[in-house]
């Protein structure tokens, strides 16, 4: 079924004279609807409507096409705001893409002839035997939302076919002409078998647990073999020799080793920028997983930085951004690497990432973004994504609560001293005087010898930066700060580990832990949680976050101190005997006995109920923005000079006036939560579903 229409279909002129199909299945495909000529009969293309909301149920009935198994990608797209046009032909676009399988183009076979790549092994080192993608296949098709009828999907096929140019089956069971290792079985390895196996044994997983899952990967697509058996043994083995011999040092010049390393991985690369004397290194690393990952949980969401990682331990420090996926668990989408935070290579950096980004998907929008850092610069933040900025504690309260546990041996000055921290901390929206503040703190402890010259010398320098920040910025909940620390410490676990600390001054070093073992546990992380396989796996990563872990302790489990609820009790899940003592519950700084709290992370134990949650976020960052576009609008109105107005267009999300409740921490504030919340997860439910889309 080509563009051109089908012999016998029938035709129509206008799109109104077309109905609305909606297949009583979860999932249907385009051998499930009925095609229709849509122009002259001369000249028409075949299409047929579908509810927008249904378009992803479409797409993954048509990647599970028994004859050709695929995925399909977006080619291109364009988007149109809604009210944009005056005038409009029915057929006109609010958003429209071009979705092409993921085994096309490049290769097109001309000729008809069999394919050069799978008649011989390629001589090159990038290059594999044959081809894991990429063959030819033409087979497309267009999703028009239609501006007058937004509700409306537009479904024309240009090729639904898995055919390339030549007019040949090139993937597939079907593929007879195919050359090489279980070819005509395609996707025998395909990209996803491969990460798969890739991942695994990166994770150190033993070979023969590799070889079972490989297996089982491959029996989904075309049943197994004794030969198909042995040549997934060779693959696996193959696979985990490439993976042994590689190496970070492409050269003995870390910085010509770098250099060779972004030659070889341009596709992974949204930004580089090599050190001179007038320049900064800059290296922005997002491999296509990461991508992807970043417009669907990043769009109309919240995206946050755990920035400034081992700028002590590292050449370069590193910055990971992060979006929240379908389980609120913070997910690297992108790897920052350099000493610069100017905003001149800051705004570089964030350009390019966000044109890469709406490259692909041109209405992708960032509705906050979470920095845990009060000397960042935000003013780029700003300008590139135009969206509220927020602030989490997470790193304040991780170092102050380690300092406090390493310079201090009594336990209840201990409790103590993290309370009087977080009175420090609530007492700006109280009109206290933070200097006077700071003096009562260090003169009420002033025997804890060791902490008040720590404080003194790491904080009190920069203790005004820091509250300032917190007056004019809406503070992020603690759900997102444990989501950023659970990333944070696992980041931690794969570079600091003691065998490798001769490497922590080499970037090719750094860049090789990130994109090996870092970017296939987080991958396989996902595969197992949306595949409902690898159960290990699973359920280690849904328990990763202490928010996570903190809905698992039943109500029951905790008593308040009746007079002042000064602490609580919360019993053990694990041994029945074992009562854990919580002081200052209810706040950012509470402070438990248990193991996980005294080496300075936020533990189940401390963390508060459902209202301080990521959905919180979100909802004030909406509220932020409307608030932002009211004041404008107000300031337009009552102006009397317009150009003053156009001279001042630029957002600023954010004032040096005082904070308002909307920025006060979330455990003051009434837990009531706006229909946004709602939308939210409703929108992350869906998500679920598009999981098969990879």
């Amino acid at each position: 079924m080509s563009g051109h229409g089908a012999e016998g279909t029938e035709t129509v002129e206008s799109i109104l004279e077309l109905q609305v199909q909606n297949p009583d299945e979860e999932v249907f495909s385009s051998g499930d609807l009925k095609w229709t000529g849509y122009g002259t009969a001369e000249r028409h293309d075949v299409v047929a409507l579908i509810p927008y909301a249904r378009v992803d149920d479409f797409i993954i009935g048509e990647c599970a096409n028994v004859e050709s198994p695929t995925r399909f990608h977006i080619e291109k797209a364009k988007k149109r705001p809604l009210r944009s046009l005056r005038e409009y032909k029915e057929d006109e676009y609010l958003e429209h893409k071009l979705y092409w399988c993921s085994f096309g183009p490049e290769d097109y076979g001309e000729g008809g002839g069999v394919l050069p790549s799978r008649k011989y092994r390629l001589n090159t080192r990038n290059r594999a035997a044959r081809p894991q993608s990429m063959r030819g296949c033409m087979c497309r098709f267009e999703v028009t939302r239609l501006y007058a009828r937004p509700s409306i999907a537009l479904i024309k096929y240009i090729e639904r076919r898995h055919v390339n140019r030549a007019g040949f089956i090139c993937h597939g069971p079907l593929d007879k002409d195919a050359i090489g290792p279980g070819a005509k079985k395609t996707p025998y390895l395909c990209s996803r078998i491969k990460q798969q196996t890739m991942s695994m044994i990166y994770l150190g997983i033993p070979e023969e647990n590799v070889l079972e899952k490989h297996i089982e990967g491959i029996q989904r697509y075309c049943g197994l073999d004794e030969k198909l058996m042995m040549l997934a043994s060779q693959d696996v083995h193959k696979l985990g020799m490439i993976i042994k011999r590689s190496t970070h040092e492409l050269a003995l010049d870390d910085q010509a080793s770098i250099r060779m390393w972004v030659e070889g991985h341009k596709k992974s690369i949204f930004f580089y920028q090599d050190s001179s004397e007038t320049d900064a290194f800059v290296l922005g690393i997002q491999t296509e997983w990461q991508l992807q990952q970043m417009i669907r949980f990043g769009h109309r969401n919240l995206i946050a930085a755990d920035s400034t990682f081992g700028i002590k331990r590292l050449k370069y420090p590193l910055c990971t951004l992060l979006v929240f996926d379908s389980r609120q668990h913070a997910l690297p989408v992108a790897w920052i690497i350099t000493r610069s935070f100017s905003k001149t290579d800051m705004t570089k950096w964030m350009k390019a990432l966000l044109d890469r980004i709406r490259s692909t998907e041109p209405g992708w929008k960032v509705n906050g973004f979470m920095i845990d850092d009060a000397a960042a610069e935000i003013d780029p933040i700003r300008d590139v994504f135009a969206c509220p900025v927020l602030l989490s504690l997470w790193r304040m309260r991780r170092t102050w609560l380690r300092n406090v546990i390493k310079k201090c041996n009594n336990s209840e000055v201990r409790r103590e001293i993290f309370k009087r921290l977080g009175q420090l901390v609530y007492s700006i929206w109280d009109g206290v005087d933070s200097s006077v503040a700071v003096e009562e703190l260090l003169q009420d402890f002033v025997d804890q010898t060791a902490f008040v010259e720590y404080f003194k010398a790491s904080w009190v320098p920069k203790i005004e930066m820091w509250l300032s920040a917190m007056k004019s910025l809406p503070l992020a909940s603690q759900e997102a700060s444990g989501a950023i620390e659970a990333y944070h410490l696992k980041l931690k676990s794969a570079l600091f580990d003691d065998s490798h600390l001769g490497a922590l001054r080499r970037v090719d070093w750094l860049v090789h832990r990130l994109m090996t073992e870092l970017h296939s546990s987080y991958w396989l992380a996902r595969y197992a949680d949306e595949s409902d396989s690898f159960q290990n796996v699973k359920e280690e990563y849904i328990a990763s976050t202490s928010w996570h872990r903190a809905l698992q302790i039943p109500d029951s489990s905790v008593v308040f101190d009746e007079k002042a609820r000064l602490f609580a009790k919360v019993l053990s899940q694990d041994d029945s005997n074992r009562t854990y003592l919580v002081w200052n519950p209810g706040s950012e700084f509470a402070f438990c006995d248990c193991a996980w709290s005294l080496q300075g992370n936020l533990c189940k134990h401390v963390v508060k109920p459902m209202d301080d949650s990521i959905d919180l976020d979100l909802s004030v960052a909406w509220t932020y923005q409307m608030l932002d576009q009211i004041q404008k609008l107000v300031e337009l109105h009552s102006s009397k000079d317009i150009s003053n107005i156009v001279n001042n267009l630029q957002v600023q999300w954010a004032s040096k006036r005082l904070r308002t409740s909307l920025g006060v921490p979330s455990s003051r504030i009434c837990s009531e939560k706006s229909t946004m919340d709602t939308a939210a997860r409703r929108r992350n439910r869906k998500r679920r579903r598009l999981s098969q889309l990879g």
